[in-house]
């Protein structure tokens, strides 16, 4: 007796399956047969990609060493991954969002859409690394290693040390200025000495920094960096900007005087800076 593998019957089974909602269509059963095989395939490969993945993922827990695998997608959410070794690896898609990556070797890496937000990447190496559309916000990345990666689609607010290379001094003074609109002021200031390191006559960044300074309660830091702005403006021939750190001179000077009516301010800061935050913004 002939026995007849399971596979085979499987076919046919599907090919019958399928003849069933030929009503209109004008399929042979050679066809069908074809059709049905090739749908086997496909989910064989499918199911076999996913044992792949599953079998990578296991390995990068227990090992904390997986270059080259495929953690498409993988769910490693809050994960300890503190130097482990990824190089090259896939991660599109991978949730990676507030893990312990510092000190991992990330080079070459192909973390395209993968969610680090608030991850741990200090010191981490991202050396050639794809950061398509890759979620960094929040992350830490002080001292990260990030020669010859492209970050221009990658969302970066709010992540903290970004390595000057990452980006212009217009980019760190757009993110100072997010970090202000969020009353984060020592993230703000942050991305300000950024942006005046890249850009020594930044007039804007100096005068956001003096008054994210003021915010900080620091009125000789504020004052001087106003006093850099002003002079910044002026050889400029910006008027608007001259007469906008000159009146923030006078207003904090103002503040530190200790007369009854020192509340006089109160009103015309919350003007003043409503106008300064305006005018800030309106920069990019």
């Amino acid at each position: 007796m002939t026995v007849v593998p399971a596979i085979v019957i499987y076919i046919l089974s599907l090919a019958h399956l399928l003849s069933t909602f030929n009503f209109q269509l004008n399929y042979t059963p050679m066809k069908l047969t074809t059709i049905a095989t090739t749908i086997l395939l496909i989910t064989s490969f499918a199911g076999t990609a996913q044992a792949e993945n599953s079998s990578d993922l296991r390995k990068l827990l227990s090992t904390k060493s997986c270059p080259q695998c495929d953690l498409n997608g993988a769910g490693l959410v809050m994960n300890d991954l503190s130097g482990a070794k990824l190089e090259r690896a896939n991660l599109i898609g991978a949730n990676l969002s507030q893990a312990n990556l510092s000190g991992a070797d990330l080079r070459g890496a192909n973390l395209t859409g993968a969610s680090l937000h608030g991850a741990n990447l200090t010191g981490a190496d991202l050396r050639g690394a794809t950061l398509t559309s890759t979620d960094l916000r929040s992350a830490y990345l002080t001292n990260a290693n990030v020669q010859g990666i492209d970050v221009r689609s990658a969302y970066l607010e709010g992540a903290i040390g970004i390595p000057t290379a990452l980006g212009t001094a217009e980019d760190f003074y757009k993110w100072g200025c997010l970090e202000w609109q969020k009353n984060d002021y020592s993230s703000a200031v942050e991305n300000f000495d950024r942006a005046i390191s890249l850009k020594p006559q930044f007039s804007n960044a100096y005068l956001a920094r003096a008054m994210t300074k003021f915010r900080l309660q620091d009125d000789s830091g504020a004052v001087k960096d106003a006093m850099v702005a002003e002079r910044l403006f002026f050889a400029q021939s910006d008027r608007q900007g001259t007469q906008v750190a000159k009146a923030l001179i006078e207003k904090i000077k103002l503040a530190n005087k200790p007369t009854p009516s020192s509340d006089v301010g109160n009103g015309n800061f919350v003007d003043l800076f409503t106008n300064l935050s305006s005018t800030l913004l309106n920069f990019f």
